[in-house]
């Protein structure tokens, strides 16, 4: 649950992570000039793909080369219902974080006028809005662009999004209210931050005494004559809106709250956004001749500022690297920005050297931006897909390798997290819930690729130890942290049945790493208790709400329990009371986990799943898909025959609470795309 329930709250890209972008064999046989008719036949071919318009009802896409447009098209429905066919020039779509690529825009105008400085720290232009950081660094301007201030995460939540009338709150009371300390060495670690750029708008407000948006307007919007741009859905916006699709819902256009307007609130055409990536190819000059950014500051803007190798690079002023082709890792001379909000997904990607920029949006979440950058690249530039080749180097013993070996919880997603260990021929194993295992084999220092010829990277300090990983699939926006040594408990030792699942926990944080203490693993949990470690395991911001369950206000737990509440996840009983105290048995522990993945799980899959014992006719589902997937210890015992005996009546203890939570962190049962640690053929050698 703490990845499945996590899902329903976070950026669409993790969702479809584990889907690598492709691209037909054929396409990436070809070397063809980029010319308006070239592109325009690729379009074509590209999105009447059926695997392709599935992907969304609607889409719209320009590519812009040598100061021209060479094609603008639209495919597909802006509108299901009425048939309204998508128009690039006329059909608005939320641009979701392809807004922060505007707002360090403004950032760099305002450097250029002395007005800012990306080296000064932050504080310097929040007046009186304060944060906490341990360390002797700054967070800085530069450290805001390029996601790595250190903050600890604190995204947008679910109300920043059409917000009711009247209860949007303006950008200097919700940082206020909302502001992060710093948790890391500012400058040294990656994790994507909407926060940051938030900060950013409001540095930009402060620098320049006029309000963000209106800043935005005069010296963005209108230089590069973007008429079709705003913040604000305007009744012409509204009416122009393109309807976004889930999977079971249709998503109207909806307004957003003032906070969320420079990291994510802009509303635009693929017409304007040609306007904005032809000046900044040009050296940041206009149609008009107008000069929008000084050619150092496009200079500054295309530049890597950071990566654990090469061959990954991390975000520039305003952009970050493209996802990973096979082999290739993500090339320093493309830089990208993508963008996801309900109903609708984006990318901007440039290619400077190559005068070359594209866009794409479409009225879906999903992964059509990765299949058309891999099938683009592959078709005009395959030079930014050719496989690297390595020189050679002294390969790490299985004693070495070892320092690798670890959990790493991601930065921003906290429910994310990923098992490193060593597997066979000299080989690591790196597995997640969402993915699934798959066999690493080193081809440099630090750099190991699997299967699929994807790359997964490890930052290193000069004696050896490693602090972070990047990996292709689950957030590559982003650093994952290896987790402390777990010091233990006094009453815990090395041999105890639960040892592993208790220490795995330490590790990632959720029990405190002091060996003086004692963990008491035979106490009940209480069901309190129990709520509150799963929604942190989870990472699901805590509810604001009144708790609604009767006895739990005023209670320790009450914010957790009522994101359980609101989440569906728990009920209270027909007087309204939660009983948070009590003590919770282990089928109602199941229940829970059920009410968050039972309907992810086809129920073919627990019809094979025998149980012993007794175990009430309501939780008996709940039960079984507990038993399927492994999210329990060895308290659970099976027959010869292969009946799970749950225990279902018993009370949970925190020994079994912490082996339900470790598993749903780290279990490969339900792993999407299992990779064996299999000999890979000859041919299919990475270059050494």
């Amino acid at each position: 649950m703490a990845s499945a329930l996590a899902l329903t709250l976070l950026p669409p890209t993790l969702s479809y992570a584990a889907e690598t972008p492709t691209a037909s064999a054929s396409a990436a046989a070809r070397d063809t000039a980029l010319t308006s008719s070239s592109v325009t036949a690729f379009l074509d071919e590209f999105f009447a793909l059926e695997e392709i318009q599935e992907l969304a009802p609607g889409a719209a896409v320009v590519v812009v080369k040598n100061g021209r447009v060479l094609a603008e098209k639209g495919y597909g429905y802006a509108d299901v219902d009425s048939k309204r066919r998508v128009d690039p020039k006329k059909d608005v779509f939320r641009m979701a974080s392809v807004s922060k690529t505007f707002t360090a825009a403004a950032v760099m105008q305002l450097v250029e006028q002395g007005k800012l400085s990306l080296d000064a720290d932050i504080r310097t232009y929040l007046g009186g809005i304060t944060f906490e950081n341990p360390f002797a660094e700054p967070v800085t301007v530069a450290d805001l662009l390029t996601h790595r201030s250190g903050f600890k995460i604190q995204d947008a939540r679910e109300e920043d999004l059409n917000p009711a009338k009247g209860q949007s709150v303006s950008m200097e009371d919700y940082i206020a209210k909302y502001m992060p300390d710093v948790v890391r060495e500012p400058g040294t670690a990656y994790m994507y931050d909407n926060f940051a750029f938030l900060l950013l708008g409001y540095i930009v407000q402060q620098a320049s005494g006029t309000p963000y948006e209106t800043y935005m307007e005069r010296n963005v919007f209108a230089p590069l004559n973007m008429g079709s741009t705003d913040f604000t859905l305007t009744a012409d916006l509204r009416k122009r809106s393109a309807t976004g699709y889930a999977a079971e819902e249709t998503i109207k256009p909806y307004p957003v709250s003032e906070s969320f307007m420079p990291q994510g609130g802009m509303l635009s055409t693929a017409d304007d956004i040609a306007k904005f990536m032809t000046a900044f190819l040009n050296e940041g000059k206009t149609a008009s001749g107008a000069q929008l950014l000084k050619a150092d500051s496009v200079a500054a803007m295309s530049e890597y500022r950071s990566a654990i190798h090469p061959l990954l690079p991390d975000s520039t002023y305003g952009f970050e690297s493209a996802s990973q082709l096979p082999g290739a890792g993500s090339s320093s001379k493309v830089i990208t920005k993508g963008g996801d909000v309900p109903g609708a997904s984006s990318l901007m990607f440039l290619i400077p050297e190559q005068d070359t920029g594209v866009f794409v949006v479409y009225n879906q979440n999903g992964a059509l931006r990765e299949q058309l950058y891999a099938a683009f690249i592959y078709r005009f530039f395959p030079q930014y897909a050719a496989e690297a080749t390595f020189p050679a180097f002294a390969a790490e013993s299985p004693e070495q390798l070892e320092r690798y070996a670890g959990l790493y919880k991601d930065l921003r997603v906290e429910s994310v997290v990923s098992k490193v260990g060593p597997g066979s021929r000299g080989r690591m194993v790196i597995s997640d819930p969402l993915t699934g295992e798959r066999a690493l084999r080193q081809v440099a220092p630090g750099l190991f690729m699997d299967a699929n010829k994807m790359l997964v990277a490890f930052k290193t300090a000069a004696d050896g130890s490693v602090s972070y990983l990047k990996e292709p699939y689950l957030n590559p926006m982003g650093y994952e942290q290896k987790g402390a040594k777990p010091s233990g408990f006094n009453d815990i030792a090395s041999t105890h049945p639960y040892a592993k699942y208790i220490l795995d926990l330490q590790s990632l944080g959720y029990y405190p790493n002091d060996p003086n203490m004692a963990f008491g693993p035979d106490e009940a949990v209480t069901r309190g208790e129990y709520v509150d470690m799963l929604m942190r395991t989870s990472a699901i911001p805590l509810s604001e709400s009144k708790p609604e369950l009767k006895d739990t206000v005023g209670h320790p737990y009450a914010a957790a329990i009522q994101t359980a509440y609101e989440f569906g996840l728990i009920s209270g009983n027909d007087k309204g009371m939660f009983q948070p105290d009590r003590p919770i048995t282990r089928q109602e522990a199941a229940l829970i986990i059920y009410n968050s993945t039972g309907s992810l799980y086809p129920e073919e899959l627990l019809d094979s799943v025998k149980l012993t014992g007794k175990t009430d006719k309501w939780a008996v589902s709940a039960v079984k898909l507990v038993v399927a997937l492994g999210y329990h210890g060895p308290e659970v015992k099976f027959s010869a025959s292969g009946a799970a005996d749950f225990q279902s009546k018993k009370t949970l203890t925190r020994a079994e609470n912490a082996a339900i939570n470790d598993m749903l962190l780290t279990s490969t049962v339900t792993g999407a795309a299992s990779l064996k640690d299999a000999a890979q053929p000859a041919s299919e050698e990475p270059a050494a």
